[in-house]
Order: structure tokens, then C-alpha cells, then sequence
């Protein structure tokens, strides 16, 4: 039973210390503390409203796309077409930046090229149409020119130097911890 406890509290660390915050405010400065729920009940329900469609996806690309397709298409190998996978992936996506992280888990587990992945990341932090849509009307063309083109530049370039830097066995230690993440 004890040794139940210690799993449950080291695995869900973070949310119960949110939630000793927030009883510690909530007790101490009851306006704040108001406030503070509402924003944390706010964020959880944006949270759940992205998240499910996310992993239905993950979820449906995991089965539906077999590791060797994926090792074609996005692997060590595939080229400048697993380039341009990940900068499509990137920047078609919808949603905010925690949801990438799912996806970028299974293309790990799929085998993607590491520095593809990390593009991708990239990609859907910086261009995703939605957002680069807004930039455009919002700061104009030559902003989100150069905007973008400075980011997915940096992107790229970090991406293949932080790959070089690896070891074959980072590499692996890193595709095992994302194969064991989803399973």
C-alpha cells in the first residue's frame, strides 16, 4: 500500500503540488486565490478541449503507419523529403505547442530522423498557417518573411548540429525512451 503511495505521488508530483499552491493561496489570499482557480480551471479546459483530437490522431498514425513507411519517408535516410514532411507536419497542425510533443513521441517511436523531429517542433511553434496568417495581417509581409525565414534558418541548422552532437547511443537512448513513452 505504501509503495503505492510513493508511485502515485512521485508520478503526479507536479499536479499535487499545484494544488497545495493553490489551497495555500486560496486560505491566505482568498481574492487571488479566486482568481487562481479560475485561471487553472480556464487552462485545464483549454487543455482537455486540444488534447483528445491529438492523441486520436497520434493515436490512428501509430496504427495506420507502419515503422518501415515511416523510416521511407521521415528516417535517416529519407532526405530532403523527410524535410519537407516535417515542415508540412509543422506547419498544417493546429493547436498549441504541448500537443506537438504527443506527435513528436510517435515519429520517435516510428523512427523519424531525430533532427527531422526537432524541425517539426520547430516548425509548429513558428509557422503554423493560422499563426502565420495573423502575422501577416497583424505586422505585414515583410515582418513574417523574415520572421519565418529567420526561425525555420535557426531551427534547421540547431536541429542538424544538436544531431551531430549525439552519440549513436543518445540517439537510441532517445528513440527507447519515446517507444517506452507511448506504449
Amino acid at each position: 500500500m505504501n509503495s503505492n503511495i510513493i508511485i502515485f505521488t512521485k508520478k503526479y508530483k507536479w499536479a499535487i503540488l499545484t494544488i497545495l499552491i493553490l489551497t495555500v493561496i486560496n486560505m491566505t489570499l482568498p481574492s487571488l486565490g479566486t482568481n487562481a482557480n479560475q485561471l487553472t480551471l480556464s487552462n485545464f479546459l483549454t487543455m482537455f478541449g486540444v488534447l483528445p483530437p491529438i492523441l486520436l490522431l497520434i493515436g490512428l498514425l501509430d496504427v495506420w503507419v507502419p515503422k518501415e513507411i515511416m523510416i521511407k519517408y521521415m528516417g535517416e535516410n529519407s532526405g530532403i523529403k523527410g524535410l519537407v514532411i516535417a515542415f508540412l507536419l509543422g506547419s498544417f497542425a493546429a493547436g498549441p505547442l504541448y500537443a506537438a510533443f504527443p506527435v513528436a513521441a510517435i515519429l520517435l517511436k516510428k523512427r523519424a530522423r531525430l533532427s527531422y523531429v526537432m524541425f517539426f517542433l520547430g516548425v509548429w511553434s513558428t509557422a503554423k498557417l493560422p499563426m502565420v496568417m495573423f502575422e501577416y495581417t497583424s505586422f505585414g509581409g515583410l515582418f513574417t518573411v523574415l520572421h519565418i525565414t529567420t526561425n525555420l534558418t535557426v531551427f534547421l541548422i540547431g536541429a542538424l548540429l544538436i544531431e551531430k552532437m549525439l552519440t549513436a547511443e543518445s540517439k537510441e537512448a532517445v528513440y527507447q525512451s519515446a517507444s517506452a513513452l507511448s506504449e
